[in-house]
């Protein structure tokens, strides 16, 4: 006992001594990261265009939730099966998958010939969604160092509410250029139809860049190709110093493991394990606050309060900005005081800010085309639905993506992190599918049901959820 403990700690020092090329890891990141982008680009792009298709095809507000949630359909499919892909055909090309199929998904998304025609396009969005949503935080912690790995997987969730804000002021500028309505001909083509087809740009920079990034070195050793994976780490760490240390410490771990799959996951007494729930929970709760309820409804929510739809677009630019700043605090803070403690934050400052916004909500009135809210409630529901965003994005938004990484034993970590994203889509799918109606019913109401999710959130991570913060990979059990 004594000489394993000696061994591991002699191992653990080792590992901090080892050297790193940090710019090099920071890049390669960076690279992997776009895929974020683009799975918050082609999420909240539609926030924009859903004015303009219902006008264009004349679809109900169901319809409506129906078509813009279709594309968490083919998330969830996509994420189910990323980690099976990556660990058949590697994590380099589970990213070029990704971003051929969003290209295809923006060409073919902005010249639907239905409204059903364009949701399908937006289930092969989807799919590239889920894929990147998985591969990303899964690449990066597999070359990031243990006490850099927080903030480097942080990266991901950046790249997101930067591809969130992206899209917002894409949509806001093609809208200008339209007379502020996503209605309107701009050129051969409609408004909405080009704040679609730019998605298409970040797609190619993403295949672009994700050429040039070398594969993980994870998969090159389960894969028999030490020799690679050996150059890829001399490659990360800038030096050929504790490179085959750390080459045996991956074999070592994939030895004492076997290939994740599905039924690794089962327990007889829990049905799962617990483990896995716990990253479950994670997930499902991050998205029943209704998070994406802002970033792919706000446009139509501002306007159902009487905010005309050019107005409508800045305020959506203006909660993706502060989705920003968030989610930098965030970066600055989670391998300082760790995820739980932010998380714990981000689920109270998310109850309070959404029972105030379902106060002043409550105060709507009118019908149809004459809708308004009071000066003082509205200005409660706009500050309200910024600090709501702010508290996501400075905790669950980054500290999820971080812990679905890092969270789970190796041997089961594939196959939990596909269960735990696949749950994540599946709960945003039900969100986003039902706000349209829920809304209709009463949106006060609504926002009372997120305010008692955000707290049962809090409960969750104070009983269930362990610190991951400083652990190496292999370390989870």
């Amino acid at each position: 006992m004594t000489s394993n403990a000696s061994s591991a700690e002699s191992a653990h020092s080792r590992a901090a001594l080892r050297p790193t090329n940090l710019r090099r890891i920071t890049y390669i990141s960076a690279a992997a990261s776009i895929g974020g982008f683009l799975f918050g680009y082609d999420s909240a792009v539609i926030n924009g265009a859903v004015t303009g298709i219902q006008h264009r095809f004349d679809v109900t507000s169901s319809e409506t939730g129906t078509i813009v949630a279709s594309a968490l359909l083919g998330s969830a499919f996509g994420a189910a099966v990323a980690g099976r892909l990556a660990d058949r055909v590697g994590r380099r090309r589970v990213m070029h998958l990704a971003a051929v199929l969003f290209a295809i998904s923006a060409l073919g998304s902005s010249m639907p010939f239905s409204a059903w025609d364009l949701g399908a396009w937006r289930v092969i969005g989807g799919m590239a969604i889920g894929l990147a949503s998985l591969i990303g935080p899964t690449y990066i912690a597999e070359v990031a160092p243990p006490d850099h790995r927080g903030r480097l997987a942080s990266f991901q969730q950046a790249a997101i509410v930067l591809g969130i804000t992206a899209s917002q002021l894409v949509n806001w500028g093609i809208a200008q250029g339209a007379d502020g309505k996503s209605e309107n001909s701009l050129g051969a083509l409609h408004a909405w139809q080009w704040m679609l087809m730019a998605a298409v740009v970040p797609a190619l920079a993403y295949l672009l860049l994700t050429l040039r990034i070398p594969e993980s070195p994870h998969f090159l050793v389960a894969t028999g190709r030490e020799v690679q994976a050996l150059a890829v780490v001399r490659d990360l760490q800038g030096t050929n110093a504790g490179a085959e240390d750390r080459i045996a410490e991956i074999q070592h771990a994939l030895r004492t493991d076997h290939k994740p799959r599905v039924r690794d996951l089962l327990d007889g007494r829990f049905g799962l394990l617990p483990i896995v729930w716990v990253g479950i929970g994670m997930a499902v709760f991050q998205q029943l606050v209704g998070i994406n309820v802002i970033f792919y409804y706000s446009s139509l929510l501002w306007q159902s309060v009487g905010i005309d739809q050019a107005s409508s677009l800045l305020i959506s630019l203006s909660t993706s900005i502060i989705n920003i700043v968030g989610t930098v605090v965030a970066m600055l803070l989670i391998d300082r005081i760790g995820r739980k403690p932010l998380a714990l934050t981000g689920s109270a400052g998310m109850a309070v800010s959404l029972a105030l916004a379902s106060w002043a909500f409550s105060y709507r009135t009118g019908s149809g085309s004459s809708l308004s809210i009071p000066d003082t409630q509205g200005t409660v529901a706009l500050v309200a639905a910024h600090a709501f965003v702010f508290f996501f994005a400075v905790s669950w938004g980054v500290v999820l993506w971080v812990m679905v990484g890092e969270m789970f034993p190796l041997r089961i970590r594939a196959a939990a992190m596909s269960v735990a994203t696949a749950a994540n889509w599946i709960a945003n799918w039900a969100v986003t599918e039902s706000f349209p109606r829920m809304s209709d019913w009463n949106l006060s109401s609504t926002y009372a049901v997120y305010a008692g999710f955000a707290v049962l959130s809090f409960v969750f991570v104070a009983v269930r959820v362990r610190e991951t913060n400083g652990k190496k990979l292999e370390e989870m059990g």
